[in-house]
């Protein structure tokens, strides 16, 4: 499935992103795991990529990272609301649109919103589906979106899919 990349400091989580999904901020550079010249994580980077493989493993639904979101007004409301979503369950594009209160043909500004999320899976976009069930729009790929909705529906081997790797911003490697 690709390397999960974090962004932050010793305080806040400001950016988790799937390698190369669209919105991805393609000035940071990834460090790998194994890479053992890497700095000193920051406090919030290391809980932020130890609770994601907590939740990758499945023995972890509620994250509790802090969190520093950058976005309009707007769209930090609707992350908000995101974050209301449990674990397990999905809401539709219009339902969130009628739950912000937005007239009807609002879901269109709800997906804006909810595609430009930084902070990917800990802020549960992927919960957000069209009428009907359908799975439409995860920056991250469709492909991904159905994974992390089986893997908290438990279904059995769609644990272990990803490989998080934590971020430092502005360091290079060879």
């Amino acid at each position: 499935m690709g390397d999960v990349v974090l962004r932050g400091d010793d305080r806040h989580l400001s950016g988790l992103w799937f390698a190369g999904q669209k919105h991805f901020p393609a000035h940071l550079a990834v460090v790998s795991s194994a890479h053992t010249s890497a700095p000193r994580l920051p406090d919030a980077v290391r809980q932020g990529y130890e609770e994601l493989m907590a939740y990758f493993s499945g023995a972890l639904q509620a994250f509790t990272v802090p969190l520093a979101l950058s976005g309009t007004p707007f769209q930090q409301h609707i992350w908000a609301m995101l974050l209301d979503i449990p674990f397990g369950r999905q809401v539709s594009y219009g339902s969130l649109a009628n739950a912000a209160g937005l007239p009807p043909g609002g879901s269109r500004a709800i997906g804006n919103a909810v595609g430009r999320n930084p902070v990917s899976v800990i802020v549960p976009c992927h919960r957000v589906i069209g009428s009907g069930g359908t799975l439409t729009g995860y920056a991250g790929g469709l492909d991904r979106k159905q994974h992390l909705l089986a893997l908290e529906g438990g279904i059995a081997g769609n644990r272990g899919l990803f490989d998080a790797v934590p971020i430092v911003s502005g360091l290079t490697c060879a």
